[in-house]
């Protein structure tokens, strides 16, 4: 009985009541975050009571949650895709659709519960204040995180550089200096070189903001940091849940920056979107396209 719970879950969907459908879905969005999940947790999601799980467990013949939770690691153990960790292999296009968005929005209101809003204001308040801000990253992800990061300051008006490469690294390090802010984004947080430029500027008086999961090496030897954590990707290292929620993360830091630094930085913004619009870069009706069209007729 155990081996089958995740097939069980699916057909039983139908004919369940509301509430317990409710945990249901929060279970077959998610099974191993719901494994790891406390009882409150689940409520939470779910949006039930706390006795509506243990209804629920009950409903599928188990007299404890505990006895539900270790009947579904033990599914997880002998059923677990390698193509996402909420799709199996005989899934509909629709059923590989729904998980999929139903685990990226799951992983980003996890992120609303748990985000430290104090933390950002003040890491947004830091980089106000910074001279330079330059962002280091290493391996695909983080460093597409580390170029848009870098995108955005830049629009706000603060001088900064996106690093990738390991010496250019540790040459920003040794200039940075009090004023500057080394910002180090890494999911995996122990890649050796990116570790030692970030303990080499924060040695040389810079503050050191990494974007990483809690508990990684980056986050012990960093001033300030954003902590992240998304359910682990069953195919690549850093995810797509990962990159939206970094995304999401820098959103949130750039606009309460901007906030910070004043009125002429929006300002600022909206001409570089009139600018932008008119040259065509973010609209079709490019002025210089229709006069070359006019002068070849």
């Amino acid at each position: 009985m155990n081996s089958s719970l995740l097939q069980r879950l699916r057909e039983s969907m139908g004919g369940l009541p509301a509430a317990q459908r409710s945990v249901v879905q929060v279970v077959l969005d998610d099974p191993r975050a719901a494994v790891a999940a406390t009882v409150e947790q689940l409520a939470q999601q779910a949006g039930v009571s706390m006795p509506t799980i243990v209804r629920t467990c009950r409903a599928f013949g188990f007299d404890s949650v505990r006895e539900f939770m270790l009947a579904l690691a033990q599914d997880l153990a002998v059923t677990g895709s390698y193509l996402h960790r909420s799709v199996l292999a005989e899934d509909s296009a629709s059923d590989v659709a729904s998980k999929i968005i139903h685990a990226a929005v799951s992983s980003l209101t996890e992120l609303g519960r748990r985000i430290d809003v104090d933390l950002l204001d003040r890491v947004a308040t830091r980089l106000a204040a910074a001279k330079r801000i330059d962002c280091y990253s290493v391996g695909a992800a983080s460093t597409f995180m580390a170029a848009e990061l870098q995108s955005r300051l830049f629009r706000l008006g603060c001088t900064s550089n996106a690093i990738f490469d390991a010496h250019q690294q540790l040459v920003s390090a040794s200039t940075l200096g009090p004023e500057g802010v080394a910002f180090v984004i890494s999911h995996v947080g122990r890649m050796p070189y990116t570790l030692e430029a970030a303990r080499f500027a924060r040695s040389q008086g810079a503050t050191v903001i990494a974007l990483t999961q809690p508990d990684t090496q980056l986050a012990e030897i960093a001033d300030l940091v954003i902590g992240v954590s998304v359910p682990q990707d069953a195919v690549m290292r850093v995810g797509t849940e990962a990159y939206l929620a970094h995304l999401v993360v820098i959103e949130i830091l750039m606009v309460r920056l901007a906030q910070k630094l004043g009125p002429s930085v929006t300002h600022g913004l909206q001409q570089f979107k009139q600018l932008l619009h008119k040259h065509g870069f973010d609209s079709a009706e490019y002025s210089g396209a229709t006069e070359a069209t006019d002068e070849e007729t």
